[in-house]
């Protein structure tokens, strides 16, 4: 599951849980979030909870989560600015704009804000997905007060120095550049291009090539002033410290911050794919091909995203999953293959990928169809359920166990509008799934019809195999964006 909810996978990619410290759970917890239930023969179950935090809006819009962790001695302080690649004009603002926050703040240039951090063994980094711009904080309790200074600085005082800029921006333009010399390091670009079409997912995070070149230091602190408002911000903090004590900290320093951000389109609906489709990628030199396929799966508090992570950890999301089973441990035709759901406020992607020779891209290719269609041909018996079921559970506390991932949480929350019932219902919500809601889910929600192919490879080699799956569009792979236009 927690591929979808952080901010870095996703992938990514969650607003506000608006409750009070007391109101948090009505289940007694343990510091570590665990709640004590009982079946209705007694016996003790332990069940994760979300551990109790407490929501502050300042009056000028800016939105606090504070949840209180006294294990260690440390604090982290993930910042959420509700502004993505979909909210770019070009193509690269918002990528352009977070990595831009670091040129220097406050009257402190980029090397004193480097040095200051890492004097004290502190880390600062900042990052974009489709929706959403963060900054995240990591220290010692010790050194509260001079990273909230910090903070505040980046946030509200950033510099964008020219000289700085100007360097940072070469670097990032030649890593695009560059980033297409491994194709599974583009190949989720290419395929959102393809199934979102003209809607604003299909804008890739970092914009592309050629985009993200012709921006210029006023692309940036206009995109900043657009955004960077304390109205469009949360800042969430897990770590050791007192409510009170953190909550004036930070009321002093940004109390004041005054600023409307600009009015954000409503983002339209995702509109299923009429035909099936492939954007074959021609990388002439390639020995290998790259291939991803899917479809438009669902948004991140659609009602039903617990069952579908079970029924996808079966299909493919752990290494035991049929598609590995299939096209790895059976076949030795990959190294690995997986699917999943890439879900977001307003739809999602479901995708199937793997990697091959290039004289083995048919079988493989079929295998995979092969392997996803005993969905529908033979369906999840118990046992197999039953493992699932186990493992997803499994997997679920450890994806928040640290301060960092627990502050990562909160902004997901945030940004994906999830109540605390997405975390508090999650283990019960596995325990329900049964046989009949696995039908149900895989008829409702796993693309069968008019899949969308992406293949990165030889293209010579690949033409007659992209022709019997579906329209076909040629581009190069040196040829600049993802689009298939």
């Amino acid at each position: 599951m927690s591929h979808c909810l952080t901010k870095r996978a996703v992938l990514s990619a969650l607003a506000a849980c608006c409750f009070t410290l007391a109101g948090c759970s009505s289940t007694p917890q343990n510091a570590a979030g665990v709640a004590d239930n009982f079946t209705a023969a007694g016996a003790k179950v332990a069940s994760f909870q979300l551990p109790a935090y407490q929501t502050i809006v300042l009056d000028n819009g800016l939105t606090l989560y504070l949840m209180p962790q006294h294990e260690v001695p440390l604090l982290s302080v993930e910042v959420i600015v509700n502004a993505g690649a979909v909210l770019d004009q070009q193509g690269g603002e918002a990528f352009l704009t977070s990595q831009s926050l670091l040129l220097g703040a406050g009257g402190k240039s980029k090397q004193q804000l480097e040095q200051e951090t890492d004097f004290i063994g502190a880390s600062l980094s900042t990052s974009n997905g489709k929706e959403g711009s963060y900054l995240s904080m990591n220290f010692m309790q010790k050194d509260t007060v001079a990273m909230l200074d910090i903070l505040a600085a980046v946030l509200m005082q950033p510099e964008f120095n020219p000289e700085e800029f100007a360097k940072l921006h070469s670097r990032l333009v030649a890593q695009q550049q560059q980033a297409k010399e491994s194709p599974r390091n583009v190949i989720s670009r290419y395929f959102d291009s393809l199934l979102y079409g003209e809607h604003p997912y299909a804008k890739a995070n970092t914009g592309t090539e050629q985009s993200l070149a012709a921006l210029d230091l006023a692309s940036v602190t206009g995109f900043y002033q657009r955004y960077y408002q304390p109205d469009n911000i949360a800042i969430a903090v897990a770590g050791d410290f007192k409510i009170a004590e953190l909550s004036q900290q930070l009321s002093s320093r940004f109390a004041n911050w005054q600023g409307k951000s600009a009015a954000k389109p409503a983002l339209p609906v995702v509109a299923k794919p009429a035909t099936a489709r492939v954007l074959l990628v021609d990388k002439a030199d390639a020995t290998e091909t790259t291939l991803m396929f899917g479809g438009v799966g669902v948004s991140q508090n659609n009602p039903d995203y617990v069952g579908l992570e079970v029924v996808n950890t079966i299909l493919g999301g752990r290494f035991t999953s049929w598609l590995n089973d299939e096209l790895r441990v059976n076949s030795g035709l990959t190294y690995g293959a997986g699917s999943g759901f890439s879900s977001l406020s307003a739809a999602g992607g479901f995708q199937i990928s793997t990697f091959t020779k290039t004289e083995t891209t048919q079988q493989t290719l079929e295998l995979a169809l092969a392997t996803y269609s005993r969905l529908w041909q033979q369906g999840i018996d118990q046992a197999t359920l039953d493992s699932a079921k186990a493992y997803v559970k499994g997997q679920f506390p450890p994806n928040y166990e640290t301060n960092n991932q627990l502050a990562d949480l909160l902004g997901s929350m945030h940004l994906y509008q999830l109540d605390k019932g997405f975390i508090n219902d999650f283990e019960q919500k596995v325990d329900s799934l049964t046989l009949a809601d696995t039908e149900r889910l895989i008829k409702q929600y796993f693309p069968q019809q008019q899949l969308q192919f992406v293949l990165i490879g030889k293209a010579s080699e690949l033409t007659n195999l992209a022709q019997s799956l579906g329209e076909v569009t040629t581009v190069a792979i040196k040829a600049n964006g993802f689009s298939p236009q």
